[in-house]
């Protein structure tokens, strides 16, 4: 069984469930033989301790240059995002380097704002926390459209609202990845019930 590897950046100031979200729900999705079907790894610029929101400890897995091409990158949000490493060139660079290699390519909350920095957004219908939406309009005129949704799926590319979001956003992919009672059962297994009341 080929595993669908999934790759999540990380970089200070992450926001926690951004990151950990969509890490706990791709990392625990089995089939019904008890095997893992994603292989997760936290991904960053240097192999070193990171500070995630609030000073949430964070030790990546592997760097840029270690990681290789994913099935799935995962672009987390927070103030990190949109106040830091919206100026990182070396890592805007990556994102649009990896942005056609991907199979999926995924932002949730103001991790939107790294793929509109990086043109990757340009002519699309997107979303981001609710609380951003009207500076990502402003900032990226070249977004067709920036809407109040829980995510969107464009098929290879998606966007998520903020935080909670993410994680309905992992269980969506797993969902259409993997199929609808494997993602249901995750949901379960996480007590997530936003999923839930969404599918059932």
């Amino acid at each position: 069984m080929e595993q669908i590897i999934v790759h999540i950046l990380a970089f200070n100031e992450v926001e926690v469930l951004d990151l950990s979200g969509p890490y706990e729900v791709f990392s625990i999705t089995e089939n019904e033989n008890k095997e893992k079907l994603f292989k997760v790894s936290i991904v960053a610029e240097k192999k070193e301790l990171l500070h995630a929101r609030n000073r949430f400890p964070v030790f990546p897995h592997l760097t840029l240059e270690e990681a290789g091409i994913p099935d799935i990158l995962v672009i987390p949000g927070g103030y990190g995002a949109e106040e830091i490493e919206i100026h990182n060139k070396k890592l805007l660079s990556w994102i649009k380097e990896m942005e056609p290699k991907v199979k999926i390519l995924a932002s949730i909350c103001t991790g939107a704002f790294l793929l509109a920095e990086a043109g990757i957004l340009d002519g699309m219908e997107v979303t981001t926390h609710w609380m951003d939406q009207d500076t990502l309009r402003k900032k990226y005129p070249k977004i067709k459209k920036v809407v109040h949704e829980k995510f969107i799926d464009h098929g290879h590319i998606l966007t998520s609202g903020g935080v909670s979001r993410g994680i309905l956003m992992s269980l969506h992919l797993v969902e259409k990845l993997v199929g609808k009672k494997i993602a249901e059962f995750t949901a379960r297994r996480m007590e997530f019930d936003p999923y839930l009341n969404d599918v059932i």
